[in-house]
């Protein structure tokens, strides 16, 4: 498995992608953080389900003396600089860093992820490091791709990458397993899982599958020559089309999420 290198950038990712927060709630749901709670928000983007975090009443916590009163959330980890910048711009006490390699100090009551552990081919590193920081009868609650994600979208670019004679070969950078996969992965790190399973969820990208590609794609892009790059893109747009516009003209791609929620024995 490729590893994932890809690195957002915070004004694209806000143009093409604010629809991943906002659907990432429900697993804010499942969280249920409470008063008084540290919370660790993996791979936590801009910041936007920190903050809906900290809206459930969770208890103000102190950090040092740049970014003051974020609430619940200790720190919202992420690895690329420029979405960092902008959580800490909200008031997050945001950092970069590798989740594959998790060293922040602890303990958490909880870890809270969306839509960012299938950027983490290392899984069970992740699940390692994520029960070494949390305090006994924590809990780990997340959201990812799960086994068939966007699976039409990546055989349109795999197909347009190859007409124009690039090599898609291991250019996929994601994890998405399927439950029974992870179930599996959290047991070997020691969590007991609660729940966990796969749902198919329709979405609808505001800006197209262009605009999809643009945000979450560009590694895929750089198999072919700069020159054709914009035709490339084109040519996967109209595959994708062919089979994901639905009957009002939108743009709805053919995502399938896995949510959990595991707790460390107490």
């Amino acid at each position: 498995m490729s590893e994932a290198r890809h690195t957002f950038q915070a004004d694209v990712y806000a143009q093409n992608a604010r629809f991943v927060p906002a659907l990432g709630v429900p697993a804010v749901d499942l969280l249920d953080p409470r008063p008084g709670e540290r919370v660790l928000d993996l791979g936590a983007g801009d910041g936007a389900l920190s903050h809906e975090i900290v809206a459930r009443g969770a208890e103000v916590v102190a950090l040092d003396a740049e970014f003051h009163e974020v609430g619940a959330v200790r720190v919202a980890l992420d690895a690329s600089p420029s979405m960092v910048e902008a959580a800490r711009a909200t008031g997050l006490d945001a950092r970069v860093g590798d989740a594959q390699a998790l060293d922040v100090d602890g303990p958490f009551d909880a870890v809270f992820s969306n839509a960012a552990l299938h950027w983490m081919p290392r899984a069970d590193a992740v699940a390692r490091g994520v029960f070494e920081v949390l305090r006994p009868g924590g809990r780990f609650v997340a959201e990812l791709g799960g086994h068939g994600n966007c699976a039409a979208i990546r055989v349109a670019l795999h197909a347009a990458i190859e007409h124009a004679g690039g090599s898609s070969d291991g250019v996929d950078p994601w994890y998405f397993p399927t439950a029974e996969a992870h179930r599996a992965v959290l047991e070997r790190a020691g969590f007991v899982v609660e729940s966990i399973a796969a749902h198919c969820r329709p979405t609808v990208l505001p800006t197209g599958f262009a605009g999809w590609m643009a945000t979450f794609a560009a590694d895929h892009l750089a198999r072919v020559p700069a020159s054709a790059r914009e035709a490339t893109l084109a040519d996967a747009v109209r595959r994708v089309e062919t089979v994901l516009v639905d009957a009002s003209g939108r743009a709805v791609a053919d995502y399938v999420r896995l949510r959990f929620r595991a707790h460390r024995p107490a």
